[in-house]
């Protein structure tokens, strides 16, 4: 009986907590074996309990007990409940941790056998010791009774003993034998032999309280209406090895207070069954919880919460693009009624695109019998045919027609169709009966007994099988017929990474790849045994493409993210919006579940979770929020570094991750789909040293709670805290909602994505000082002066505003009289200029962005505005425009800084052509080969790749590819800012760059007409950069500007008519006039060369400015007047920009004859706004006098002419890139005084008197004969896997017609070096796939037996393949056969192609980019280009030394930095 106990209650205990078990058990037998007796008396079998333990530990945390201690184990098995053991993962002394002290990372549980008992000598029985003591005697009969009791209580004893040894052995085996099967793990924490199994129950109004000393293994479903764990109470979710636990806990919040401890899994034990906490109830039901609020799972102060869910690879990307419906022609489906006759489809083989589709009324003309017969006369044996009978067919049915059908398609049915009969064919033509399916259905008062269907499934050149339908039938009185191509049983994903994580049911989502973050799509698993390791099949058919391709050398494969974990935590959703949710601007209920950590935690890990219908469009409610948490990693004591590691974050109400006022945070492989506002946020412009590593976001909606959250709707609807009655302008206020929220530039990006989002993929926006909750707390965060962190391999696309935005700031005051303007709203008060030490004392730090990726975003690849900036190794394909910078502020207060971008890659309209639709608007001609495709913005809008605002920038080495404008837009690879009225310098210089031979407009100045209007801004108009090499001008050391301004011209400049620009050379800067009392005029500068050809300028500013600012870009070295269309200004200061010592210009400016003046000049030091040497300027009495004394301070008055002359040079040099001289900014000051009226214009009088004969100072160099080497970027690839190694090939082939055309260029080109094959006939190359080296090229004129044979044994193995050919050579259609050696799925058909480009692998796999191109008769093929990877480990290569990877370096020294 008592084993039989025992065992009952075995499964549930273990390690020492097993034995312990046992050893009261056996105490207990002894006792029951007693007829009565006391404790003591089975004192042998406690194994002497009462010792001291050994002070050692075992696995668990639990001490190692010596045969001498088990009394005192026992004894803490038989207390109540609050003064049970400790759980297993108890905090050590400080607090910081919930697991034991003896913790070791994957070390399985000590168990060991117990001591055995000592044996104890034999004692004296009590009747000997008494007869040496007493004075007493017995009798005979009391001596006989005596001893015969003491044998009966000895055989007793005996019993007892041995039924505890027998029940101890056997628990000892048992114990050994789960140790064996490694069931017991001391990293999982529901092997915690202190806990106790918990079935709870379900009951929503009960409210649950797991107090100190509870200790729980929740080991069934429950719901409470809460639950709270208190300092010593510990949950655990029980698992088991089979993962078949299937455990969900329902509650309106759960709450761990100080102490308490809430774990599922652990991160060296993951867990295996499925868990899901359900959080309950409607923002309008029970009291909120302070802090928290309603429907959450908290963590207080001392709190664990440590959830851990099985490994699962987080997102990858796609290797082969996913086309529409599964098929590169697309499927097809079609039905229709009364079609009558016989509808025909006729489908390519090779790549399911239907071919031909037409109606033939067989019925009642004879002459489409004839057509039809025709029709497949002509087709080429091996198309596939459909007929579907509509109506009927056969009345004028001519039996040449059937003869026809029946032996080119091998029916059994078409001699004898009868009137109205259903019938559907599929067939191979000229494959016999083999090759046909077919069905026909009798017709019976106007329906018939079920449907013809004839179906028969195929499969592409590339591996892709599809099902080809056809049927016919009548449906209540209506004859039907249809015809279906798709694919079989679902649609094969090729990914970039091992995916036999995932399992069928998972749901997974794949970007968009085009300018509409809405074509992303959402896909179930489906089982796929024939999968390779890196492919998955999905259920259903794409709506949209999703490129799985670098093209162009952008990587725009798209990214592909699992939605579903074993452990999710979600809200229970109302059907519809209710109450005061704001969700009224959603149509659905948005108060979801929210998990929200607070200060000094104790340990906080979650990972593999999935999180859905999470937040809340209340502040403070979000999926994941960090509240107010400091230092999270080591400065803050926590060992490790708090981390959140590959959640699915998804369907969520408000944002996905909130970092809040915290510290040394790990984000890492976690996905955010579809969500609303900010999606990774850091909130209060105070979090710092924070590590955004490998996550993805993607479709990133508008929210409700800040205007940067807002569209234009929520943003001007929203006015609760605006002042009066302001209304949001939503284009300045709000309209910010982006992927990534970046408040404080002190935080790392390492290999993100940013997907897709309503406004930006990632923005970093800076705060004044700290806002929220921390507002005033640190009343100077110097965001803007701080140094930016590790910015490395990011990628952005299909964002609507831009990829990556770098500017502005948020209001940090109130709304008010002054400001009415919202809290919190977009404000333009913030320009990034970051210094050492964020001091603005010490030197600037140049912030890098490192190998961004950025493509089909609508508005702007990158715009990036403050200094100093690098941006390197980096790729801009499809956007609006590809990057611009802008200044870090206006002048004075910018002290000019550096911007620069180098060895990146401009795409102006790829080959990725998009998709119409998935909300997409646009959709035209454009690119190098003028096909349709999607466009960003709008029809006519100009495309850029480099865009020139303000400056100074510098470009170099960067590669152009394939600017064309259009009939309907101008598409250049450099531009400039549209209606620009702001400064531009000439200090803006472009060099070492390459154009290929797909940019056919290099340049842009602009144009009046759409965007660019009147083209006449101030900034328009002074357009201009530095072409310091000749790489865009084929001309060294010019300028380029627009072709109007004739304050930079000479009469040996080049006019580019095409550009609307002109080359010139000579030296160039900028006067910066400020004008105080009259800033509503015009200024009109004219050069004494070209008197009659003024610029006239309207001023950067306002009306309600007190001053008006105009900065001219002049040819250093010549003379200037200055007119104005009004009262001259009383005050002018004009300031030297970008002068270097002793440039000089001599300007004139209009006044009126009676006026009187006071000038002086100083030098302002603008770090400590203040003015320093400062010097009058007199009078003298000729210009002539003036110029011969340059160096004197002073000026000529002419009052014939009104002008008062000046001879501005600089006495200082400048350094670097500041606009000033190292001493300060050398300025002019003019005071003056006049009581004329007049407008204050000289023109006529000032000329011809003053007029010059124009020439060049620096004479026009020759222009450049031969092509510069090393100009465009080093690399011709730019991905997101960077440590790999891919292989540019391209193969051009030529039909017969091309080269009649004139087209004679016929070549394969393997990184950049080109192979040219002029004679007709097959050109083969070979490169080794391990080490891109190329190992043959060979011609073969004709498909002749050498060249069969090198098919079958002249290819080394682990080869790439590729074929070209020229003419169409002998054989051409058979070479098909040897194609399928190199990868394609079967035999391909050539009969109809003139051409072919082939990009084929000759080993034990077929990779994912093996593709054949072919070209039909008088269709041109084209360039045909592929990105190919090297060294996979597909191929077999020989293992080398695993290259370095930098993103790996980053994190770490991310997670270093203190």
């Amino acid at each position: 009986m008592q084993i039989s106990r025992l065992t009952s209650f075995a499964n549930p205990l273990l390690g020492w907590g097993l034995a312990e078990f046992a050893l009261n058990r056996g105490k207990a037998a002894c006792k029951e074996s007693r007829s009565g007796g006391k404790d003591s008396e089975c004192a042998p079998v406690q194994l002497h309990a009462a010792g001291r333990t050994d002070g050692r530990t075992d696995g668990l945390g639990l001490k190692t007990r010596t045969a001498a201690g088990l009394r005192a184990a026992t004894d803490t098995m038989q207390m109540n409940n609050a003064q049970r053991n400790s759980p297993v993962f108890l905090p050590p002394s400080n607090g910081n941790s919930h697991r034991s002290p003896g913790y070791v990372p994957g070390r399985i549980v000590p168990v060991r056998s117990p001591p055995p008992p000592k044996i104890h000598p034999s004692q004296k029985s009590s009747s000997e010791a008494r007869t040496g003591h007493s004075s007493f005697t017995f009798t005979v009969e009391e001596q006989k009774r005596g001893r015969a009791e003491e044998l009966k209580k000895r055989k007793k004893t005996l019993i007892c003993c041995a039924c505890s040894m027998c029940v101890f052995f056997l628990v000892l085996i048992l114990i050994l034998s789960l140790t064996k099967k490694g069931v017991i793990d001391e990293n999982c924490p529901d092997h915690n032999p202190s806990l106790r199994n918990w079935n709870p129950g379900h009951d929503l109004q009960r409210a649950v309280i797991i107090r100190k000393g509870d200790l729980f293994r929740l080991d069934s479903s429950a719901t409470f209406l809460s639950l709270i764990i208190q300092e010593g109470g510990l949950l655990v979710f029980s698992d088991n090895a089979e993962g078949s636990k299937n455990i969900t806990l329902r509650a309106r919040y759960i709450l761990i207070e100080e102490g308490g401890a809430l774990h599922i899994g652990a991160p060296k034990c993951r867990y295996r069954s499925k868990a899901t906490i359900t959080l309950v109830g409607r923002s309008d039901e029970g009291e909120a919880v302070p802090v928290f609020g309603r429907k959450f799972i908290g963590v207080k102060a001392g709190g664990t919460l440590e959830l851990h869910g099985t490994e699962k690879l987080s997102w990858t990307l796609l290797t082969k693009t996913l086309v529409p419906s599964g098929l590169v022609a697309g499927g097809h489906a079609f039905e229709k009624n009364f079609s009558r006759g016989l509808n025909v489809r006729v489908i390519d083989q090779d790549t399911a695109e239907v071919l031909v589709m037409d109606r033939f009324d067989t019925h009642d003309l004879k002459n489409d019998s004839r057509r039809l017969h025709e029709l497949l006369k002509s087709l080429p044996a091996g198309r596939i045919v459909a007929l579907a009978v509509g109506d009927s067919a056969v009345k004028s049915l001519l039996e040449e027609t059937k003869r026809t059908i029946q032996n080119l398609l091998g029916s059994s049915f078409v001699n004898n169709l009868k009137y109205r009969q259903a019938w559907a064919l599929v067939a191979v033509l000229g494959g016999g009966n083999a090759s046909c399916s077919e069905e026909v259905r009798e017709h019976e008062n106007h329906d018939t007994g079920g449907q013809a269907v004839a179906r028969k499934e195929f499969i592409t050149v590339d591996g892709v099988k599809f099902f080809v339908t056809a049927y016919s039938e009548w449906r209540n009185g209506f004859p039907i017929s249809g015809f279906q191509v798709d694919v079989v049983d679902g649609v094969v994903l090729h990914l970039m990474d091992d995916a036999q994580s995932w399992s069928p049911g998972d749901q997974i989502v794949v970007a968009s790849t085009d300018y509409s973050m809405h074509q992303a799509e959402t896909f179930l698993l489906l089982p796929c045994p024939e999968c390779s390791k890196n492919q998955v099949k999905v259920q259903g058919k794409p709506q949209f493409t999703h490129v799985g391709e670098i093209i162009d050398g952008i990587d725009m494969r798209a990214e592909v993210g699992l939605l579903t974990r074993n452990i999710l935590i979600h809200g229970e959703m109302e059907n519809s919006c209710y109450g005061n949710n704001l969700c009224q601007f959603f149509s659905y209920d948005t108060f979801g579940g929210h998990i929200k950590i607070i200060r000094n935690f104790t340990s906080v890990h979650l990972s593999h979770v999935e999180l859905k219908n999470m937040g809340q469009q209340v502040m403070g409610s979000y999926p994941v929020h960090f509240h107010l948490c400091g230092d999270v990693d080591e400065n803050g004591g926590y060992s490790p570094p708090t981390s959140i590691e590959a959640l699915s974050i998804h369907h969520c109400f408000s944002r996905c991750v909130t970092i809040h006022a915290t510290n040394g945070l790990l984000i890492k492989d976690t996905v955010g789909y579809d969500t609303l506002g900010h999606c990774f946020f850091l909130e209060d412009g105070i979090e710092q040293r924070n590590t955004l590593y490998h996550n993805l976001g993607l479709v990133t909606k508008p929210g409700t709670l800040l205007p940067t959250d807002r569209n234009d709707t929520m943003c001007t609807s929203i006015r609760n805290k605006v002042y009066g009655k302001y209304v949001p302008v939503p284009a300045t206020d709000c309209k910010a909602v982006s992927t990534f929220w970046i408040a404080n530039p002190n935080n790392h990006l390492i290999n993100n994505a940013a997907a897709g989002s309503q406004d930006t993929g990632i923005w970093y926006v800076f705060h004044s000082m700290s806002t929220g909750d921390t507002h005033g707390l640190v009343p100077d965060t110097k965001a803007e002066l701080t140094p930016l962190g590790i910015f490395y391999n990011n990628r952005v696309h299909s964002n609507f505003k831009a990829g990556l935005f770098i500017d502005k700031g948020v209001k940090t005051t109130n709304a008010s009289a002054t400001d009415q303007r919202e809290y919190l709203c977009l404000d333009n008060n913030a320009r990034f200029r970051p210094h050492q030490d964020a001091d603005p004392k010490k030197p600037r730090v140049l912030a890098v962005i490192d190998s961004l990726i950025s493509f089909k975003n609508n508005d702007l690849g990158a715009w990036i505005r403050g200094g100093d900036i690098l941006i390197q190794n980096s790729g801009f394909a499809d956007n609006g425009i590809g990057l611009s910078f802008a200044s870090d502020g206006s002048f004075p207060k910018d002290e000019g800084s550096r911007q620069e971008v180098t060895e990146s890659l401009f795409v102006g309209e790829s080959k990725n052509y998009g998709f119409n639709g998935g909300l997409n608007k646009y959709w035209g001609a454009g690119g190098a080969e003028n096909k349709t495709r999607t466009l960003p913005r709008n029809k006519t809008f100009p495309i850029r790749g480099f865009q020139i605002y303000d400056g100074p920038v510098h470009l170099r080495n960067s590669t152009f590819k394939s600017y064309v404008p259009t009939a309907d837009r101008y598409t250049s690879a450099v531009g400039f800012f549209l209606k620009n009225p702001w400064q531009l310098t000439p200090k803006n210089n472009i060099t070492s760059v390459k154009f290929e031979a797909s940019v056919s407009l290099k340049v842009f100045f602009g144009k009046n007409g759409s965007w660019f209007e009147e083209n006449e801004l101030d900034g328009d108009k002074n357009s201009i950069f530095h072409d310091v090499d000749g790489s865009v001008t084929g001309y060294k050391d010019v300028y380029v500007g627009r072709m109007d301004n004739h304050l930079i011209r000479h009469p040996k400049c080049i006019n580019i008519t095409q550009w609307n620009g002109v080359i010139c050379s000579g030296r160039y800067s900028q006067v910066f006039m400020q004008t105080w009392g009259s800033q509503n005029l015009s200024l009109s500068i004219s050069r004494d060369e070209y008197p009659y050809n003024p610029m006239v300028l309207r001023g950067i500013n306002t009306q309600r400015a007190p001053f008006q600012q105009y900065q001219p870009v002049m040819m250093i070295g010549k003379s200037y007047t200055v007119h104005w269309n009004g009262n001259a200004p009383k005050e002018t200061v004009l300031y030297l920009i970008n002068f270097d010592k002793d440039d000089w210009v001599q300007v004139g400016l209009c006044y009126p004859a009676d006026t009187t003046f006071q000038i002086m000049s100083d030098i302002y030091e603008r770090q400590t706004n203040s003015f320093d040497h400062i010097e009058d300027y007199g009078p003298i009495s000729s210009l002539e006098e003036l110029q011969k004394r340059p160096l004197d301070r002073k000026y000529y008055f002419d009052n014939n002419t009104g002008l008062l002359w000046l001879f501005l040079r600089a006495r200082h040099s400048r350094d670097g890139h500041s606009y000033c001289s190292s001493q300060g900014c050398e300025r002019l000051k003019i005071t003056a005084t006049t009581k004329s009226k007049e407008i204050s214009n000289c023109v006529a009088k000032a000329y011809p008197k003053y007029s010059k004969e124009p020439k060049p100072i620096i004479p026009m160099p020759p222009k450049i004969t031969t092509l510069r080497e090393n100009c465009g970027s080093s690399k011709v690839v730019f991905t997101s896997d960077p440590h790999k190694t891919y292989l540019q090939v391209q193969i051009k082939s030529l039909t017969s017609e091309e080269i009649q055309k004139g087209d004679n260029e016929s070549f394969i080109t393997v990184n950049g070096e080109k192979v040219p094959f002029t004679a007709s006939g097959f050109f083969l190359v070979t490169v080794d796939a391990c080490t891109g080296k190329v190992t043959k090229k060979t011609l073969f004129p004709e498909l002749d037996p050498r060249m069969k044979q090198h098919f079958k044994t002249g290819i080394p193995n682990r080869s790439i393949v590729l074929l070209g050919t020229r003419n169409k050579p002998k054989g051409y259609e058979s070479v098909a056969q040897y194609l399928v050696l190199l990868g394609t799925a079967k035999e391909a058909d050539l009969q109809s192609k003139e051409s072919l480009a082939f990009f084929g692998f000759h080993g034990q796999v077929k990779p994912s980019w093996v593709m054949l191109f072919t070209g039909l008769k008088g269709e041109k093929l084209g360039l045909q280009e592929k990105y190919i990877p090297l060294q996979l480990e597909e191929y077999s290569c020989t293992k080398a030394e695993s290259p370095k990877r930098k993103d790996w370096e980053l994190l770490k020294k991310a997670l270093s930095k203190k």
